[in-house]
């Protein structure tokens, strides 16, 4: 039987609001929430992510000290999950108007010589 250790993570009455946007500015960090928020819990190593391994690492801690990631070791995998309810009890509503908004919409291409106008 493997032992379970919880990874230290901030009493979120201790993070200020601009923590929580600031680390979710970052697209693949936002991403990552995304997946988690979706899959509930996942392995680090299992998140289908455009960047490094070790920067998938640096996102995770990046979550997890702003206070929006718990993560625990089992075994030899790291597992994490968002702090839904936590942070809804903080910051309220804030985390469903983030993962509901919809993407930016692309500028339609410029025509360089002024054609259509």
């Amino acid at each position: 039987m493997s032992e379970t250790v919880r990874l230290p993570q901030p009493d979120l009455a201790r993070v200020d609001i601009g923590t929580v946007l600031h680390a979710l500015a970052d697209p693949v960090r936002l991403r990552i929430v995304r997946m988690l928020t979706e899959a509930g819990e996942a392995a680090c190593g299992a998140l289908d992510l455009p960047v490094k391994p070790s920067t998938v690492t640096h996102h995770m801690r990046t979550l997890r000290e702003s206070g929006l990631v718990e993560m625990e070791l089992r075994g030899n995998s790291r597992i994490s999950k968002v702090r839904r309810e936590e942070l809804d009890r903080r910051f309220p509503g804030l985390l469903a108007a983030i993962l509901g908004a919809r993407p930016a919409v692309a500028d339609e291409p410029v025509d360089p010589e002024g054609a259509g106008q």
